[in-house]
């Protein structure tokens, strides 16, 4: 009878212990999906600036064709991205590309002074420091989800419940792990 009790009990503390894994596993995977949708949301409004952008700085600059093409292209690519490697690797081109333009618009005085131009550049300045600042909290909450999944026991529990790594957001480039600075 004492040998059923304790067998009942280990069971019960089995099943528990398995509900309160599987159940932070769920957790730590939504905070990673919502931390995703955090950098999807500062994206969407990166890329909605930057035409904006270009649109003030094409009445300034008539002969730079090739870099609002390639502007153009970068950010079509980039929204058309999917997954968090590919989005990474469409993402550095674009920051690539707007870090071409700025250096382009330095050629150009007058729409350096424009208030419309400064405002969106203020803007989309603005915004690529709220991009780092969601890629760091995405790439900490996969760093926890990932730590966790890995972790002795939770990794007996993860692989047959499906629970699979998270990718880290990364750049392609060091040297564009920076926004585009642009000095007047």
């Amino acid at each position: 009878m004492t040998a059923a009790v304790i067998l009942l009990v280990l069971i019960v503390a089995l099943g528990l212990w398995l509900a309160a894994t599987y159940n932070g596993l769920v957790r730590l995977r939504n905070q990673v999906r919502n931390a995703w949708s955090q950098i999807d949301v500062q994206l969407k409004r990166r890329h909605d600036l930057i035409p904006n952008l270009v649109e003030t700085a094409k009445g300034y600059m008539k002969h730079e064709r090739e870099t609002f093409e390639e502007i153009t292209r970068a950010r079509s690519a980039a929204a058309q991205a999917a997954g968090v490697a590919e989005r990474g690797k469409a993402e550095s081109m674009l920051s690539g590309a707007l870090g071409r333009f700025f250096l382009v618009v330095e050629n150009y005085p007058d729409l350096k002074a424009n208030q419309n131009f400064l405002a969106l550049q203020e803007e989309l300045t603005s915004t690529e420091n709220k991009v780092g600042f969601a890629r760091q909290f995405y790439n900490d909450q996969v760093l926890k989800f990932n730590t966790r999944l890995q972790s002795f026991p939770v990794n007996f529990v993860a692989g047959p419940f499906g629970f699979k790594a998270a990718e880290f957001f990364e750049l392609e480039a060091p040297a564009e792990r920076e926004a585009p600075k642009v000095q007047f």
